[in-house]
């Protein structure tokens, strides 16, 4: 069975910026995008590193989610992320990739797997793609990644950092 998941804006902004957008693939054998999420990160302009790595990757699938479902509506999150969780909702088994503390609230309720930026770089260190977690994740922090400390060592922790 294919893994598919769907990612919002943020782990493609701190992931690009670190050079590590290829750690979405760890989500899903496929994974998508919705056409929100690409407007909401275009809006960064044409040069914005963001912007560059959605476009060279090809792997990347960018969908449209026309109308949000009235459930997810309900949380009051923004447009990507509506989109993302909609998607997911509406494909049984998709993960959503999202580090917005009210959207994975949102996607524990409807029981929508789940993996956010931290998550990623863990499984790449235990994949070995990464050598060290620690290094990485005090680069995203550095790029708006909201991490607080203690998370961090718990989670550290778990891959022996």
């Amino acid at each position: 069975m294919v893994k598919q998941a769907i990612v919002n804006s943020s782990p493609i902004i701190f992931l690009s910026k670190a050079g590590l957008m290829n750690l979405l693939k760890l989500a899903g054998d496929e994974v998508f995008v919705p056409d929100a999420v690409v407007q909401e990160i275009n809006q960064r302009g044409a040069n914005d590193v963001s912007v560059r790595a959605i476009a060279a990757a090809e792997w990347l699938q960018v969908v449209d989610v026309p109308t949000p479902d009235p459930l997810i509506q309900a949380w009051d999150l923004g447009k990507g992320e509506t989109a993302v969780l909609t998607h997911a909702l509406h494909y049984a088994g998709m993960f959503a990739v999202i580090d917005d503390g009210l959207g994975r609230k949102c996607a524990e309720t409807f029981e929508i797997p789940l993996y956010g930026t931290l998550g990623l770089v863990l499984k790449a260190k235990r994949l070995g793609m990464i050598a060290e977690a620690r290094p990485v994740l005090h680069q995203l922090r550095k790029y708006g990644m909201y991490l607080k400390d203690a998370t961090l060592e718990q989670a550290l922790a778990l891959i022996g950092e």
